[in-house]
């Protein structure tokens, strides 16, 4: 007989389903992706660490989990809630179910609640705390905590590497700025033969200088980009001096730097068919996305910033470059994983502006 397990909503909205999963209790920020696949990338993306992952799509997990789709080796993210998860994996790459990764990472699911229920809830009233309890909770005490609960702002710190260390390589010289990356920032650039050391959050801009790089990545991660003021200060430090390429939570640092400002979305962009315009060449890249902060565009006059990027549905800011210095942004994942890789190309382009960087020096 399947274990009942419950999902609390910090106003008091109760969802009945099933537990799978680690059998702990835990609260964090619930949201939603409208992904249809990638859920093992997804769930070790370091972007949802402190969240509670919602997926839209009904089935998750038909296809196990193997060991080429991790974005990372521990996963952060606080719990998983699917209509209904596969306990039966199919797949030639298949090493383990779903429910064995979530149980040997020590992550809560919950099962056969009504997800489109849930994303509508978020999506009108704006993500929310909630918490996965298990059968016998008292509801009345779980809404009392999740309405009086402030979650940690140090996410950054929680996941960035604790010391550098190398991924070697035979090309250009890149220093990787670890928010929280995903692996498939590190395959890209290795696939262009970069090499490459990995560095803590809260590397100073004279360390990074005095490796002599041909290039600096600011890479994504979670939480509010106001959260991380050491990285402002090593950013402004660098500008300039070395051609800089943002994703995501480095593409929102990158522009705080140059004294934008960001805002919170109401419930954010977190999937895979983001459709983004190229203001330079109007082309349109469906896109992954994972954020829940943006660049307020009202805030670039005069910051030395210029749009590159739109975002179709919402107009929000996808993407910046600096008017006279070597360096550029984007929200949005162009090393995909999972997701459409239409903007791929914005690696090579990267990779140009190291060169011709070097040209001018």
């Amino acid at each position: 007989m399947r274990e009942k397990r419950y999902l609390v909503l910090e106003d008091g909205t109760i969802f009945e389903g099933y537990a799978f999963g680690a059998p702990e209790e835990t609260a964090g920020e619930v949201v939603f992706t409208t992904s249809m696949t990638g859920y093992q990338e997804s769930i070790t993306d370091q972007s949802f660490n402190g969240q509670i992952l919602t997926f839209t799509y009904p089935m998750v997990g038909n296809y196990g989990v193997n060991r080429d789709d991790y974005e990372s080796i521990i996963p952060t993210c606080k719990g998983v809630i699917v209509k209904e998860h596969a306990r039966v994996a199919s797949n030639w790459r298949n090493q383990m179910t779903l429910d064995e990764f979530l149980k040997s990472r020590n992550i809560p699911g919950i099962s056969g609640i009504d997800t489109r229920a849930l994303t509508r809830k978020l999506r009108n009233v704006g993500v929310m705390k909630g918490k996965l309890v298990n059968e016998g909770a008292a509801f009345e005490s779980v809404i009392a905590d999740l309405n009086t609960i402030t979650f940690p702002t140090n996410q950054v710190e929680q996941v960035s590497t604790k010391t550098a260390y190398p991924s070697p390589g035979i090309g250009r010289n890149v220093v990787v700025v670890d928010f929280g990356l995903k692996h498939s920032i590190l395959r890209e650039l290795s696939r262009r033969d970069c090499q490459l050391t990995v560095v803590p959050y809260n590397t100073t801009a004279e360390e990074i200088l005095a490796m002599n790089p041909d290039g600096v990545m600011l890479t994504n991660g979670p939480g509010d980009p106001t959260d991380v003021p050491e990285a402002l200060d090593m950013i402004r430090g660098i500008q300039g001096k070395l051609p800089i390429f943002g994703i995501c939570l480095g593409h929102q640092l990158l522009s705080l730097a140059n004294g934008a400002k960001t805002i919170k979305l109401k419930f954010g962009h977190r999937g895979l068919n983001h459709p983004v315009r190229n203001l330079k060449t109007g082309r349109i890249d469906f896109t992954s996305q994972n954020h829940g902060y943006v660049v307020d565009p009202d805030s670039l006059a005069g910051t030395g910033l210029e749009v590159t990027h739109v975002e179709v549905n919402d107009s929000t800011v996808e993407g910046v470059a600096h008017t006279t210095c070597p360096a550029f942004s984007v929200q949005f994942h162009p090393d995909a994983a999972p997701g459409p890789h239409d903007a791929i190309y914005l690696f090579d382009e990267f990779m140009q502006l190291m060169d011709d960087f070097k040209v001018k020096r």
